[in-house]
């Protein structure tokens, strides 16, 4: 192998490695999983792949189960800064193509605040895609391990279950989160989001992600979030998401465009060593 070199970021404490794809290349599905292991590698939320064949940057997003996602809010912020980092764009906006659609970036002045137009939100369950009829789901009821839960599925690119309760249980994300992901109304699993509405500028979320489990934060996760309680008429134009991590600022335009903004940090560059693979 050549070396291994990896990058790493976070954002409000969800996580990731990012590498060049000439990296990514030398390695299997279940060397990725391990390396992501926070037990047996360096540990991840998950793994970025920086591909620059064309003028426009392209972002692949490795789950730590090995899946692929199509979109991360928190992952196109990371990837955003790491393009600025190593000088392949400036402060002037620049566009990022992913799997779920491409988007705007923009990183602030000092580098530590990045911007991303994540597209806009789509709420009907075909885009998920979930088996459910209809135009929308905006209150679709879910028993779930003896709980009557009610939600709004929405899609950023990525499938996002979005379950309104009165008062926030992160123990509650824990418990039914694996099992929202996987119902049989979602072929392709779906993130999961628990809400608390706190007024019309406010929510606090907890957050099961698709193939990474209960995280801190989420970007695409804030947005779908937001997004939701927007169309059921509970917030305004402009939502700051509280999460465990952190906080992010979720706005809207032009019929449901959603725009974030938040922090990222890095952590450290580092070459992973091949012993690390040594009994695959």
């Amino acid at each position: 192998m050549n070396q291994l070199t990896f990058h790493r970021y976070h954002g409000l404490g969800n996580d990731y490695l990012v590498c060049h794809q000439s990296v990514a290349k030398q390695l299997s599905n279940q060397q990725i999983q391990r390396i992501c292991d926070r037990h047996y590698g360096i540990g991840s939320d998950g793994l970025l792949i920086d591909i620059d064949e064309d003028e426009i940057a392209t972002l692949r997003i490795i789950n730590p189960d090995g899946s692929e996602a199509e979109k991360s809010g928190n992952g196109l912020r990371i990837y955003a800064r790491y393009l600025f980092d190593i000088g392949r764009v400036s402060h002037d906006p620049f566009l990022v193509n992913t799997l779920g659609g491409q988007v705007r970036c923009e990183v602030k002045a000092g580098a530590h605040q990045v911007v991303v137009e994540m597209g806009r939100a789509n709420f009907s369950p075909a885009a998920l895609p979930a088996l459910v009829d209809g135009d929308t789901a905006l209150a679709l009821p879910l028993t779930i391990g003896g709980h009557t839960l009610s939600a709004t599925l929405v899609s950023m690119g990525n499938p996002h279950c979005v379950i309104r309760v009165e008062k926030l249980d992160l123990e509650l994300v824990k418990q039914l989160g694996s099992e929202i992901e996987n119902l049989a109304i979602f072929p392709k699993r779906s993130n999961v989001q628990f809400v608390e509405v706190i007024d019309n500028s406010n929510i606090n979320i907890g957050i099961w992600e698709r193939g990474a489990g209960y995280t801190l934060a989420s970007g695409s996760s804030s947005c779908a979030a937001a997004s939701a309680m927007r169309k059921l008429g509970l917030v305004g134009d402009n939502v700051t998401v509280h999460m465990p991590g952190g906080t992010l600022n979720i706005s809207f335009y032009d019929d449901f465009m959603v725009k974030m903004e938040g922090p990222v940090q890095k952590i450290s560059t580092s070459t992973l060593d091949e012993d690390c693979f040594f009994d695959m």
